[in-house]
């Protein structure tokens, strides 16, 4: 227990907000208390200075052709305000001539200057204005107009912007030079745009006028409700008392505590955001990096992440450390069944498409004043991911933000365990455990719920616990986007049309890949059957069929697809809390028996909803090893284990009236013994540098992973940390490395 002895005030504060912590007054708690009240100023100081009734303006920001003028004015007659229009309002009057005539008198570059000064001799408020579409290349102005208001970016696809102008006057548009299509100009325009907006209304093909400017009163009004989105345990029980408040989080405290302090994982308290069929069908031409920042925006309150910074983020997430420019690419492989390409991150799994982001975001939502030390438990791929991803965070953060992972020292492949281990840097290390997956797991969360253990680090090492495994709702979350990417790419690439259904087959350990698939069906991705994949350790298969979740009698069996060897999987506890109508209450008694008894059993209401959505088999090793064997023999292709385990399963399910989606979640390099043996190449004593540079030279498809062929050359021996399976053990080891890194 720790104690207060001078601040009775503070004790208050902190057992409401930190229920499970026992705190004591000394030099650390006013850094570990700032971030709430931080986080409670600048919510309480955003909801009194962004109102459409009070003095703010709505600024309508947008390339030429977007409707800004027309949509303004809609806005301005259902909110009875001034509606102001910067080209006919302000700078013609300014002037007294036309825009096209000034343009043409001064050229481009002394254009946006002057353009800049009227604006910033220009003030109102609460009106609705429209932007010119050169507004934002002038800095001082779009500060200037900032401090002020709402700036909302009217994005609407390339493709309708170019028809609309070809019926426009376009002699106003700045940049047009010999040599420039408008495409071109257009295109460049988008870096402008993107740096100044508060929030973006998703203009997609054949909404009217009045439709837009429905969409961007929601917008200001999503903007301005600072605490309508927001995450509650999922073993949260409902008060029967309406009045009674419900203890809830926002999206960047539930990434920064990463577990819920009851035990139980953060989910949205609301439903997940929708797009219509229209806004959907926009997309199918976009990259993935347009379709993650018009997801994830929807996703996550401007107020937790503001919109403009969440673009940088992705923009950097998903740049030159991936080895395919799109980043999640769907193969086309016989039949009606594809592949879903997960592998072209820089370690070469799926991990990579959360991870790389996850840092990022993190980073952005903790508070200034404290350090973090992230625990992980890796099955195999998430070890090295969570380490790459946060050791391309910036130097300041690595400073306050250190990565401990823990890997089954004898539970992972040879080329996973060097990976993990020479993935360590500066702010991020490996401990092996003499243990399985899933006493790494249980033991990580048990440190976490362990309040006096936590709060001692907090108090003596200023340092916050957190998770960077799929518990943790930000490292979920990006999943999601890749399985609407793959159905939106199945689209562009003419195999469907858009509304038809699809199934995805997903080798399944934790439940997170197959769980982001079922929130992407949410969103409104036609998802007919998630077929759930098991291998020989098929407890996933055996609940999907009977509803009974049976731990008894069970160990790990070491699998060719070690990813997947796993019993408990933490994120069934979210899908369960979604079908039982977020009762919590069932939770805690559902999970608390797993621990407890090692078994429960759902109710048969509860299992038909299940079955309702998903299906599960499971494959052996000799299956496994054969359909790798046959797939490249037929095709050319070579399938992963945990791919393979998941075509097995996808061919024994196979409906040929409707696709299928495999998720590849790893690239074939990292499991080479088992990819030697199934191709009955004899050379499988080499070393695994020899063995990986072998299968490199079969010219197969997919091509070799140049990242993992780079870690492959870096023949130093990286030492790392092995300890017993010890829960006190592995205490002794994050506070000693949170001794070394912040003390």
């Amino acid at each position: 227990m720790l104690h207060f002895n001078r601040c009775p005030h503070l004790k208050q504060i902190a057992q409401k907000c930190f229920p499970s912590v026992h705190v004591r007054t000394d030099k650390h708690v006013q850094l570990f208390l700032s971030r709430t009240f931080a986080l409670a100023e600048f919510r309480k100081s955003w909801h009194s200075t962004h109102s459409l009734v009070g003095d703010k303006n709505i600024i309508l920001m947008g390339p030429p052709g977007a409707g800004k003028t027309t949509v303004g004015r809609i806005i301005g007659q259902k909110l009875g305000c001034c509606v102001i229009d910067v080209d006919d309002d302000i700078l013609e009057k300014t002037w007294n001539m036309s825009v096209s005539e000034k343009l043409q008198d001064v050229g481009n570059e002394q254009f946006l200057e002057e353009e800049g000064k009227a604006v910033l001799n220009f003030s109102a408020s609460g009106s609705v204005i429209s932007l010119t579409g050169s507004n934002p290349m002038h800095d001082a102005s779009m500060w200037h107009l900032k401090k002020n208001g709402i700036i909302v970016y009217l994005d609407v696809p390339l493709i309708d912007l170019v028809s609309r102008l070809k019926f426009m006057k376009v002699d106003r548009i700045v940049g047009q030079n010999a040599g420039t299509s408008m495409k071109d100009l257009l295109k460049f325009r988008r870096q402008y745009y993107k740096k100044w907006y508060d929030t973006r209304v998703f203009c997609e093909s054949g909404a009217s006028p009045e439709e837009v400017a429905d969409k961007v009163l929601n917008a200001v009004k999503r903007y301005q409700d600072v605490d309508s989105e927001t995450f509650i345990s999922t073993r949260h029980n409902w008060p029967k008392d309406c009045e009674q408040k419900v203890s809830t989080k926002f999206f960047s405290e539930a990434v920064i505590e990463g577990l819920a302090s009851d035990g139980g994982l953060f989910v949205p308290e609301k439903e997940f955001p929708k797009l219509n069929c229209r806004e959907w069908k926009s997309l199918v031409g976009a990259t993935y990096i347009e379709r993650a920042q018009i997801l994830l925006e929807k996703c996550i309150h401007p107020a937790d992440i503001p919109a403009a910074r969440l673009g940088e983020m992705i923009e950097t997430a998903y740049g030159e450390n991936f080895a395919c420019s799109k980043i999640a690419p769907v193969r086309h492989l016989s039949g009606n069944q594809f592949i879903l390409e997960l592998f072209h991150g820089p370690t070469g799994s799926f991990k990579d498409l959360s991870l790389q982001l996850l840092p990022h975001l993190f980073a952005h939502c903790i508070p200034p004043s404290c350090n973090y030390m992230i625990l992980v438990a890796t099955s195999g791929d998430t070890g090295s991911a969570v380490l790459n991803g946060f050791s391309r965070i910036n130097k300041n953060h690595k400073q306050r933000i250190a990565v401990a992972t823990f890997f089954p020292e004898n539970g992972v492949s040879d080329f996973q365990k060097a990976q993990i281990i020479g993935s360590q840097k500066e702010n991020g290390w490996a401990v092996g455990v003499k243990s399985d997956f899933d006493f790494c797991q249980t033991a990580i969360k048990r440190i976490f719920k362990d309040s006096d253990f936590t709060g001692f680090l907090i108090m003596e090492h200023g340092t916050i616990l957190s998770s960077a495994n799929s518990i943790n709702w930000g490292r979920l979350l990006p999943q999601v986007v890749y399985h609407a990417s793959a159905y939106l790419d199945l689209v562009s690439q003419g195999f469907i049309s858009f509304g038809s259904p699809v199934d995805v087959c997903i080798p399944t350990g934790n439940f997170g890949n197959i769980l982001a698939a079922v929130y992407a069906k949410m969103m409104g991705i036609p998802i007919r059957k998630f077929i759930c994949a098991s291998n020989q350790n098929h407890v996933l298969t055996d609940f999907i069929k009977t509803g009974h979740y049976d731990l008894r009698e069970r160990k790990i069996t070491p699998t060719f697809s070690p990813s997947i060897d796993i019993l408990k999987a933490s994120n069934l506890e979210r899908h369960l809390h979604m079908m039982a109508n977020k009762d919590g209450g069932l939770m805690t008694k559902l999970f608390n028996q797993l621990e407890e008894q090692q078994h429960f059993q759902i109710d048969e209401m509860l299992v038909e909803k299940l079955q309702q959505d998903f299906v599960a088999d499971w494959c052996s090793e000799r299956e496994c090893l054969a359909a790798i064997h046959s797939t490249y023999s037929t095709s050319g292709y070579i399938l992963d284990p945990h791919t393979a385990v998941a075509k097995v399963v996808a061919d024994r399910m196979r409906d040929k009236t409707c696709p299928v989606i495999v998720a590849s979640t790893a690239h074939y390099s990292k499991f080479a013994p088992a990819i030697m043996q199934a191709l009955k190449i004899k050379e499988i004593n080499h070393t695994s540098s020899s063995q990986l540079y072998l299968l490199s030279s079969y010219n197969a498809l997919p091509p070799p992973h140049e990242a993992l062929l780079e870690r492959m050359k870096q023949q130093e021996k990286m030492e790392y940390q092995v300890c017993a399976a010890d829960v006190d053990v592995l205490k002794n080891h994050v506070e000693k490395l949170i001794q070394n890194q912040f003390i």
